[in-house]
């Protein structure tokens, strides 16, 4: 089995759409079984029963070491390039490879192996046979494919030929797997003993963050116009989705840079205006009032002429704040029935100090 691991983003997740189940798969597993693999030369058409159930048995083998909270969506895909024995066992045994070899965190190695039995009539005379050949499968009474961990199994399929099989047939059966797989699994941790510490450089990086529920849309925005423009700037793949009252987003880029930059546009939208912190934003209108500056995307707070400068401003000509210029304010007010931000420069500048007084008293004797 040659077998290769590809990591990708929610988009590339597997969605599920029949009778019964509705949702979305992480986790993929395609088995191919060409025709050269067996010595044959004929037509390859569309995947077969066969495929699909060995590749079946070796999703359920693998899928659940998959961590639940892992953020890359695992693709595996099995090209059996020669086949004598059990493939699907060999797909198990090389998928677990790829998958520590591409850095996936798989909870614990996975191996499997292909049992046989060949028996009398009755029964009464019995043999186990361990990893199979092509041959004993089509004459033998049995195939019985075990897979699992250094702890328990994790799938199994049988096929039997005889009149169903006593407890100590099949005890005897499991005892001898379980020796075949930890013999298995032996060699795969010497050869890879757990998985690397670090994703293969070009794998893509995901990152995630979880906001409040009623911001989600703020994200999004209509028709998904914001969403777009911060993937456009960044660069990132940008997904969110609403789980348990809770926006969760997932952001995958092939740099970091993207993604730190996607994460800060994000965290611009998201964040709350707090009073008395300092804003660097944009001028977007000029009233004879005062001016309008957009503090955090979508949020506007009003700059009175007032609040510009220890002065008096006669106008807003004189104040030198232009349309589209970066000013740096404060915000001094948040309304608390309207809402609306209150916005200074004053406050961010020192107080001019005043000129002394003239003493009066002194002036008084002097007129005496």
């Amino acid at each position: 089995s040659l077998s290769t691991v590809t990591l990708g983003t929610k988009l590339d997740e597997k969605i599920l759409d029949d009778v019964l189940n509705q949702g979305r798969d992480r986790f993929l597993l395609h088995y191919n079984f060409p025709p050269f693999s067996t010595g044959e030369a004929k037509a390859q058409r569309g995947v077969g029963r066969r495929e699909i159930g060995h590749g079946n048995l070796a999703n359920r083998a693998l899928k659940r070491m998959i961590p639940a909270d892992y953020p890359y969506v695992v693709r595996v895909v099995s090209d059996i390039l020669e086949s004598n024995g059990s493939s699907s066992m060999a797909t198990v045994c090389a998928g677990t490879l790829a998958l520590m070899d591409a850095g996936v965190k798989i909870k614990k190695p996975v191996s499997g192996i292909a049992m046989g039995l060949i028996t009398d009539k009755d029964n009464v005379k019995y043999a186990i046979l361990s990893d199979i050949l092509g041959d004993e499968d089509h004459l033998g009474d049995m195939d019985f494919k075990v897979t699992g961990t250094r702890d328990g199994i994790t799938a199994t399929q049988m096929d039997i030929k005889c009149d169903g099989l006593s407890y100590e047939v099949l005890e005897k059966a499991l005892n001898q797997a379980r020796e075949g797989r930890l013999h298995i699994l032996n060699i795969i941790t010497d050869t890879i003993a757990e998985p690397r510490a670090d994703l293969k450089p070009h794998a893509p990086h995901i990152e995630t963050m979880i906001i409040p529920k009623d911001m989600i849309g703020a994200v999004i925005g209509p028709g998904g116009k914001i969403i777009q423009s911060i993937q456009e700037a960044s660069g990132a793949v940008v997904t969110i989705d609403e789980i348990n009252n809770e926006g969760h987003i997932e952001i995958s880029a092939a740099n970091l840079d993207s993604i730190k930059d996607a994460i800060r546009r994000i965290k611009s939208i998201t964040a709350q205006p707090e009073e008395g912190e300092t804003y660097t934003g944009v001028v977007k209108s000029i009233l004879p009032f005062g001016a309008f500056v957009e503090i955090l995307p979508g949020k506007d707070g009003l700059l009175h002429i007032s609040e510009i400068s220890w002065d008096r401003l006669e106008s807003m000509e004189t104040s030198g704040i232009h349309e589209g210029d970066e000013v740096t304010v404060k915000l001094i007010e948040i309304d608390k029935k309207t809402g609306k931000y209150r916005l200074s420069i004053k406050a961010l500048l020192p107080r001019p100090e005043r000129a002394p007084r003239s003493d009066r008293h002194s002036r008084n004797d002097n007129n005496q």
